[in-house]
């Protein structure tokens, strides 16, 4: 089966590929030269995964899926939420995100969040939303040099190590991604 991942983040691309049976042809965004940014304008994780996905298909005709993924802190009302990769401005930067999410939980004392992926697959013409979770706590400094996003100043629960700091094939295992995923692709597998 050929697939599209709508996405242009070469992060996310080299997570999903990692992940994903060789039964698949998995096809990125550069791939079949779609170079232009699709706009994240809906209120919801979900939203945008959707909005996403359908964008591609209807410019391809081709089966494919999208993602979005959010931080969701409980202390903050769920913030960053949808806003979680332009939390700190439209220039969409990791270390200035980080630091405006420190700063505001500074006086904090429930660091509880947790991230949460939204898979927006679409064969055929039918859509299908797909959730992954994962628990965790912010902590006060940015630990580890692997990941991206707010995975420098995450620990899932269970762990004593940040995403940043956990080896790339732990994280992918237990990742809000890989959980989303792994049940999109169960879903695939099924029909």
């Amino acid at each position: 089966m050929k697939l599209i991942f709508a996405t242009h983040n070469k992060n996310k691309l080299k997570e999903v590929k990692s992940l994903v049976p060789s039964s698949i042809e998995l096809l990125s965004l550069d791939e079949i030269n779609f170079h232009d940014e699709i706009e994240e304008t809906a209120d919801t994780i979900e939203g945008n995964a959707l909005l996403k996905a359908k964008t591609i298909f209807e410019k391809t005709g081709i089966n494919c899926f999208a993602d979005d993924s959010g931080l969701l802190v409980d202390a903050l009302n769920g913030a960053p939420g949808v806003y979680s990769a332009r939390y700190a401005g439209e220039q969409k930067n990791d270390q200035d995100n980080m630091r405006k999410l420190l700063h505001e939980l500074n006086d904090k004392s429930n660091r509880n969040a947790h991230f949460k992926t939204a898979m927006a697959l679409i064969i055929d013409g039918k859509d299908y939303l797909f959730e992954g979770k994962i628990e965790g706590k912010i902590i006060t400094e940015k630990l580890g040099t692997n990941g991206f996003g707010y995975d420098p100043i995450f620990i899932p629960n269970g762990y004593n190590e940040t995403f940043a700091q956990l080896d790339s094939e732990t994280k992918n295992k237990i990742s809000h991604r890989a959980r989303a995923l792994k049940k999109l692709l169960e879903y695939i597998h099924s029909i």
